[in-house]
């Protein structure tokens, strides 16, 4: 049996750590771009996301009568009631679905990305591309003030009551 030593690992030649590190690097390389773009991948998606229940019974008609701002967090929008009736108002941001707080001034701010609203929910400063949410307002058999989130309507649309 003839064996040629020269093809035994003994005789060849060590990978070196030079050759290790590069190779570790590359691969690093590699790694880190794959998660940076799977983690731009979800960027254009919002991070909150509506409830399954579309429409809700936000309580009796008559919590909401006369000139008034009533927060509703769980279900994130305003009511406001005026003298023309009542209007809903999302509080969702529409660049990527932040919550909005309502300023003492009466406007709207997305701590996330700094979008501003005014007080009707048109932008008055970006990112967001468009106005926030005037939802559709309806009464129940039962005299509950229900929102529909699933049906947006004009911001000069008010429910009369």
């Amino acid at each position: 049996m003839s064996t040629d030593l020269k093809s035994t690992p003994r005789f060849q030649q060590p990978q070196e750590r030079r050759d290790f590190l590069g190779l570790a690097a590359a691969w690093s390389a590699i790694a880190t771009v794959f998660l940076a773009l799977l983690g731009a991948l979800r960027l254009p998606a919002p991070w909150a996301f509506p409830e399954s229940s579309r429409r809700v019974k936000l309580g009796p008609v008559s919590a909401f009568k006369g000139i008034s701002i009533t927060p509703e967090p769980k279900e994130r929008l305003w009511v406001f009631s005026d003298d023309k009736g009542l209007y809903v108002i999302s509080a969702v941001c529409t660049h990527l679905g932040c919550v909005v707080a309502k300023q003492e001034d009466g406007s709207f701010f997305c701590p996330c990305h700094g979008s501003r609203f005014d007080t009707e929910g048109k932008v008055t400063k970006g990112p967001a591309p468009k106005p926030l949410l005037h939802l559709e307002l309806s009464v129940s058999a039962d005299g509950q003030l229900v929102v529909d989130h699933d049906k947006e309507v004009g911001s000069d649309v008010r429910l009369k009551v």
